[in-house]
């Protein structure tokens, strides 16, 4: 992080340059991007096409259907800190590669589930795959590979990864038609033993074990005053960037499920709802373009700060029947967008690049877990409030993020003013 034309880092301790050189990001990052499509889309994306067909096949009760994805993130927040720790030790290849084999597993158990307990188990595969494999992994592992230049990568590797429902939705949908929803589960399956596997055992470098070093995280040094300052200063800051990031990851679960049921309640047709939710996706893809070409004129934490204004104006503008509903959606996408930038680029700025991918998986830890939560705990404000009711308590933490970040802004300015990293 630059404050004030120098270099300032909350770690503990430095770590030695060493002498190993990553390969070109040309090579990685398009590997990278296609195994994200692909892990995201037969994952976290894999429902939205296959929950009505396995429901009406098995006569297991669509709840639970899908509850078997929420279940998977729970999971994959529980593994979080553990993949976060043996990429800062090994590096991102093994962990990667893990991960395709996990979610083979699990989208085989889903395939051949003989009834809904063993299907609810195989989500759990899955979510430990989910863990090792999605976003917090990729941004980690490209952390560990390249320091502070993984900034550009890590938007980058967003763009890749905005696409993932536009390609796995149109493919998921083609083959349930032609094959069935179990045969669909197989098929994505052997994809991640034969693609996702081979490239990222062949493609992605094998790197030299580092020492694991947290402990500024969890724990006060001994030593003197000036020391104690530091640690304290660091769990500080690291509690600040986990909450605004679980809330943005609250926000947008929620929101991301119960949207159409929110536009209907606006008198929207359905047919139109869709059509104005749609917009959300081109929306995400635009901001991470522009935030991509600008990011080097300006710290992360501004990257952060619009994503959470922006999340607050297009919730607040439907909170208040903006006649444009168009509006209100492109700032939210907008916001949910950039926000994934800032999930990786953020704590990389604060942190330093000699522990972040063990910070990335404690962070990652919470945010996965609300995720999780979030479209029951919606559902739950829907029925008890309505719609409007329920819009209100979004916009409402909305606005407390924007408060949390302008003080994790206070923080870092007492710091040395936040510059382009």
């Amino acid at each position: 992080m630059r404050m004030r034309g120098r270099r300032v880092s909350v770690s503990a301790a430095d770590t030695p340059v060493s002498a190993y050189r990553p390969p070109s990001l040309l090579l990685v990052i398009p590997v990278l991007g296609v195994t994200q499509i692909l892990a995201w889309g037969s994952s976290y994306y894999l429902l939205a096409v296959l929950a009505r067909p396995i429901a009406a096949d098995t006569g297991w009760p669509l709840a639970w259907v899908v509850g078997g994805l929420s279940l998977g993130l729970l999971v994959a927040g529980i593994v979080s800190p553990r993949v976060g720790d043996s990429i800062q030790t090994f590096g991102g290849r093994l962990v990667l590669a893990t991960s395709a084999v996990f979610l083979a597993l699990g989208l085989a158990g889903l395939a051949l589930s003989p009834n809904l307990p063993l299907y609810i188990m195989s989500w759990l595969v899955v979510g430990v795959g989910m863990g090792a494999g999605l976003y917090d992994a990729a941004f980690a592992t490209l952390g560990r590979l390249y320091g502070q230049r993984a900034r550009t990568a890590i938007a980058t590797l967003t763009l890749f990864g905005g696409f993932a429902s536009t390609v796995c939705w149109p493919l998921s949908a083609l083959f349930v038609s032609e094959f069935g929803w179990r045969n669909a589960c197989l098929i994505y399956a052997a994809i991640h033993v034969a693609v996702l596997l081979p490239l990222y055992v062949f493609a992605l470098p094998t790197e030299p074990k580092r020492e694991l070093r947290v402990a500024a995280l969890s724990t006060t040094p001994e030593g003197d005053g000036a020391a104690r300052s530091v640690a304290s200063g660091s769990k500080l800051l690291f509690v600040l960037i986990t909450l605004v990031i679980t809330i943005s990851s609250m926000i947008s679960a929620m929101l991301s499920v119960h949207l159409l049921t929110i536009l209907q309640a606006r008198e929207i047709a359905l047919a139109a709802a869709v059509a104005l939710g749609a917009i959300v996706g081109p929306s995400q893809v635009g901001a991470r373009a522009i935030e991509m070409l600008i990011s080097r004129f300006h710290h992360p934490i501004w990257t952060k700060f619009a994503s959470t204004v922006f999340v607050a104006t297009g919730v607040g503008l439907l909170w208040v029947g903006f006649p444009i509903i168009a509006a209100a959606l492109i700032f939210y996408g907008a916001g949910i967008g950039i926000e994934s930038i800032a999930r990786g680029t953020l704590p990389l700025a604060v942190f330093g690049e000699d522990r972040y991918a063990s910070v990335m998986g404690r962070i990652a830890m919470p945010s996965l877990i609300m995720q999780a939560a979030s479209p029951s705990l919606g559902a739950l404000l829907i029925d008890m409030f309505g719609a409007n009711g329920a819009l209100a308590a979004f916009l409402g933490l909305a606005i407390v993020n924007v408060a949390l970040v302008a003080a994790l802004y206070a923080i870092l300015l007492k710091r040395g003013r936040p510059q382009a990293a």
